[in-house]
């Protein structure tokens, strides 16, 4: 019988904090999942620290190469056995409840994606979200245009939406939760647990806002894909179209400032062809 739910931990040179990540899964209240742990190409020990997880829920798959955090949850993806594919990031933590609240939600509401309120500790302190962080359900489409409207550590997506809008975009080195959010909220509707069930941490120097520049680029790549290549609603696509505009507007001067000449006229170019098309 396939569990559950199948939780997949992509991880590379974080075994300072993996362990609390792995910890915080396998003292689940909801007890049918499994864990698929994905060493991206660590060189910290993390290997040698796997070796040791004895726990029957486990399962380990490495790869020689870093390939990045989007080719590494596919995998995991590819191999999952779940009914519902959950995600945590190896730096944040669940709470014990988590996977039982939201099987909870799923079976009452018969939801295909289920999303759940977070605590944020940046540099050891907890701080409150800024009002535009706050989360929502329902039809959240426009909301997700904006940032990034869910965490990857907090969502639960059943199997089926994921053969119905692709997985992670490969391509994208950063921003590819948004994407692949923008994908799924154009198509389903979310529910959303308003009492917090993940702890985010933030503020150390891998993540991935501190690491890759210029982050709109690839927002502005998922935007244009999204436009060109994706099913939408005419008002979705009027609304993705007004977002790219926003987007390249306030982005272009800084790559124009920077001497990022082709990155410049590459954002032209779009914009021609955004506009020669409405």
């Amino acid at each position: 019988m396939n569990p559950d739910f199948s939780v997949i931990i992509p991880t590379y040179n974080r075994l300072e904090v993996l362990p609390r990540a792995v910890k915080s899964v396998l003292e689940q209240k909801h007890k049918n999942f499994e864990l698929i742990l994905v060493d991206d190409g660590s060189t910290d020990g993390t290997s040698e620290w796997l070796n040791l997880q004895m726990d029957f829920r486990i399962r380990v798959i490495r790869l020689l190469k870093n390939r990045g955090v989007s080719h590494a949850r596919n995998v995991g993806i590819k191999t999952s056995c779940g009914t519902y594919l959950a995600f945590l990031d190896s730096d944040d933590e669940w709470l014990p409840s988590k996977l039982q609240k939201q099987w909870e939600v799923l079976l009452a509401q018969k939801a295909m994606v289920c999303h759940t309120e977070e605590i944020w500790i940046r540099n050891g302190v907890r701080v409150n979200q800024c009002n535009h962080h706050k989360k929502q359900g329902g039809s959240i489409f426009s909301q997700s245009l904006k940032l990034c409207a869910m965490s990857p550590s907090s969502i639960v997506i059943h199997q089926e939406v994921l053969k119905s809008v692709g997985l992670f975009d490969e391509s994208l080195p950063a921003c590819e939760d948004y994407d692949l959010w923008l994908k799924i909220t154009a198509k389903y509707p979310v529910h959303f647990i308003s009492e917090p069930q993940i702890i985010k941490y933030g503020g150390h120097e891998d993540q991935l806002s501190k690491t890759v520049e210029a982050l709109d680029r690839y927002r502005i790549q998922s935007l244009v894909n999204l436009y060109y290549n994706f099913t939408l609603s005419d008002t979705q696509k009027l609304e993705v179209y007004e977002e790219l505009l926003r987007r390249i507007r306030i982005y272009k001067p800084g790559c124009i400032k920077r001497g990022r000449t082709a990155e410049a006229e590459s954002l032209d170019k779009i914009l021609q062809e955004l506009q020669r098309i409405v």
